[in-house]
Parts: C-alpha cells; structure tokens; sequence
C-alpha cells in the first residue's frame, strides 16, 4: 500500500470548500451517523467547523493533504459517570483512500489522546458492514468489546453495531 503523505491540524474557516467538496460523497457517509449530511453542502461545512467543532470535548483534527482538509478525526470525551472515555470518529474523501491516511491518523490521534487527554479508553462504533473501519481499529490495537445485534437502521436495513475498544497502557 502507497503512503501518501498527510499531517493532522485544526480546522479553520478557510477548509469550508474542501471539506464540503469530499464530504459531499454517500461513498464517504453510508457508514457514518445520520447527523453527516448527504448530499454535504458548504453550509454543512461551515456549521461543523464553525459550530460543531467548537462544541465538542476534547479534539478534532483536519487530515491535511497538501494543504487541503480532506477528511477529519477526533475524540470526543464522554460526559458524567463516562468522562474518561473518548469516541472515536473519522472520515476521508474517497480520492485518499488506500494510502495508508486513516491507519496512520488513529495512530496518531490515539497516541495524542492517552498523552494529552485524561482518558483511560478510546473507542469506535463501527456498522458491520463496514469491513474496512474494522480493519483500521484492529491494526491500531482496538479489539471488539460488543456487538450490538440490529442495533442501528442504516440505508434501509437494520445492522449490527460493533463497539472496538483500546485502553491506556
């Protein structure tokens, strides 16, 4: 597998376009929450950027390909009783797949997660037909702590949710 070279950065107001240009793809949203959008529109961008982004706990990075936000991954701290557990989310425009991005990427954000926030797990919520997200999580450490039988309704059909969990050492 090629590596294509990327780094992880904050958003700022500027990515709007190319954020909205890759995420505006139901490739790169038929396994993500409904909450992101399809068709994805600038506005779309804006709000997650401008409002979505500042509103979270914790971090989300803009993956950066020669200048440009492609994708996105974070964490997001739990609340209450979960607060030192952190969600892992992550998305990348179809033209960057296969390069090694998002492997690379959750291994930098778990590391920047144990290092810099007070978490004691991170974990995905992965659909199951999403064979790939699984291959990412198990690559970078995560095993499988549940599966959630028919647990969400997803393009048309009920589907399993499996939860990959990977804890501080």
């Amino acid at each position: 597998m090629q590596k294509l070279e990327f780094k992880l950065r904050d958003f700022n107001i500027n990515d709007a376009d190319s954020v909205a240009e890759n995420a505006n793809n139901f490739n790169v949203s038929k396994f993500l929450m409904d909450r992101f959008p399809y068709p994805y529109t600038r506005k779309d961008a804006l709000e997650f950027i401008e409002i979505f982004i500042p509103g979270i706990t914790g971090k989300i990075f803009a993956i950066d390909v020669a200048g440009s936000a492609v994708g996105a991954i974070g964490l997001h701290i739990q609340k209450d009783e979960y607060r030192f557990n952190a969600e892992l989310g992550y998305w990348l425009g179809e033209p960057y797949w296969n390069n090694g991005i998002i492997t690379s990427a959750v291994k930098s954000i778990v590391k920047y997660g144990f290092e810099n926030l007070e978490i004691n797990k991170i974990y995905a919520k992965v659909y199951e037909p999403n064979k790939v997200s699984s291959i990412v999580l198990v690559k970078n450490g995560f095993k499988v702590e549940a599966r959630l039988a028919n647990n969400a309704f997803k393009n048309g059909m009920l589907v399993d949710e499996l939860i990959y969990s990977r804890f501080r050492e």
